[in-house]
């Protein structure tokens, strides 16, 4: 675009200063060249103005969402698990166990006598007849029953499926 065009656009979209209008305006008063392309850009401008704007179909927004929503249904699962994560959940029960591994062992008391694979007389076992009252055997008994129910549940659903699909 030449230096004209590009003044005369500046002219008639409105983006020239007060000054410059008034000189564009004597431009094309006096000069043949600068009123003959003021005409042209004029006629151009007028039927950029008549013409419709195309709008894209209704269903447009609605067709470009559910292509977006199935690209990301198709991404597997396994792409969002950060390994960092898991390394981590991983160390810390890793150094709980280790942790309390020595410190059962740091309070380990061996007996000291002549024969090392002589019975340890100081070693006492809790007594765990105090853990397993009658209460507390009929709630582990309850949750084994639901739980066993529910795997069995889990089970006959998972087969119903699998007889669906065939």
């Amino acid at each position: 675009m030449n230096n004209i065009e590009e003044i005369l656009w500046n002219y008639i979209d409105g983006h020239c200063t007060p000054d410059e209008q008034n000189t564009i305006i004597e431009l094309i008063a006096k000069d043949e060249a600068y009123r003959l392309k003021y005409q042209e850009l004029m006629s151009l401008n007028k039927e950029f103005m008549a013409m419709e704007i195309d709008e894209p179909p209704m269903a447009f927004t609605y067709n470009v969402m559910e292509a977006i929503r199935t690209e990301h249904a198709q991404q597997p699962l396994k792409a969002a698990i950060n390994n960092r994560i898991i390394m981590g959940i991983a160390a810390f029960f890793v150094l709980t166990i280790v942790t309390l591994l020595v410190y059962a062992l740091s309070h380990v008391s061996l007996p000291t006598g002549s024969h090392p694979a002589a019975p340890a007389s100081n070693l006492k076992i809790p007594d765990l007849k105090s853990f397993l009252s009658k209460p507390v055997m009929q709630v582990f008994f309850f949750f084994d029953v639901v739980l066993g129910l529910y795997l069995f549940d889990t089970y006959l659903r998972r087969k119903k499926v699998q007889k669906d699909i065939q």
